[in-house]
This record gives C-alpha cells, sequence and structure tokens, in this order.
C-alpha cells in the first residue's frame, strides 16, 4: 500500500488495466483532514505538527474483493486507483499484481529514491574543528 500511495502519476499509466473489471465504490474518493503529530527527538513528549490533506476511496469487485486507499493529497484519480489495485491484490491474481504493478512501480520509486540520495550527497559539505594552542 505504501507504493501505491506514493506511485502518484506513474499509477495512471495501469488505469486501463485497473480498471478493466467491474467494480463499485463503496465510499466515492473524498478529501479530508488529518492531525500529524510528531515527537521531539524522535522519543520525546509527541506534539501536534499540523494538519495534512488526505484523499480516500473503498471500492469493490464484482468477486467480492474489497480494496481501500488513503493517499496524501487531493488526488481522487489516484486514490481510486489505489483503492482498485489493492482490491486487484485481494484477488486470486495476487502474484499478477506484483509483477506487472507493485514490483515495477518499488523500483521506480527505489531509483528516484537513490538518485535524490546521490544528488545529497554530491553536495554535502564535511566541517572539521581544528584545535587551538595544543
Amino acid at each position: 500500500m505504501q507504493v501505491l500511495a506514493r506511485a502518484g502519476d506513474a499509477l495512471m499509466s495501469f488505469e486501463a488495466e485497473l480498471t478493466a473489471a467491474t467494480y463499485r465504490r463503496i465510499r466515492a474518493p473524498e478529501t479530508g483532514m488529518v492531525m500529524v503529530r510528531g515527537r521531539a527527538g524522535g522519543t520525546g513528549q509527541a506534539f501536534n505538527v499540523g494538519e495534512m490533506t488526505v484523499t480516500r476511496c473503498v471500492v469493490r469487485l464484482d468477486d467480492g474483493s474489497t480494496g481501500y486507499s488513503y493517499i496524501a493529497g487531493r488526488n481522487k484519480q489516484h486514490a481510486e486507483l489505489a483503492a482498485l489495485a489493492d482490491a486487484h491484490l485481494q484477488g486470486q491474481e495476487q502474484e499478477r499484481w506484483m509483477e506487472t504493478l507493485v514490483r515495477p512501480l518499488q523500483r521506480q520509486q527505489q531509483h528516484k529514491r537513490l538518485q535524490r540520495e546521490a544528488d545529497i550527497a554530491a553536495s554535502k559539505v564535511n566541517f572539521f574543528t581544528m584545535v587551538r594552542g595544543d
């Protein structure tokens, strides 16, 4: 689900395949807000960072498989496609969907992350302190 939620526009290229099956919306895509919480230093006292926009959707395929999605932002089409992908992953062809949809998206996201990390590492400056008088 993390891969599907982060797929963004990349998921749109699978739209025809995902919507080929007959389905109905249990909960149409709708946008709302959630409170984001944080911790000082990662382990300290919890506090409210602020609110963020999320879109959720629930669909059911004709075979009874139900798919859910929550995505960051307001993209209702992305939320519906992610829910459809989740529903397909609940069915008999789970491995096919993993191979044709989830793993390629995961590799693409990993490649982008590694490229971003390499770009950041190239601009990293290492500071050192010289001791005076010793």
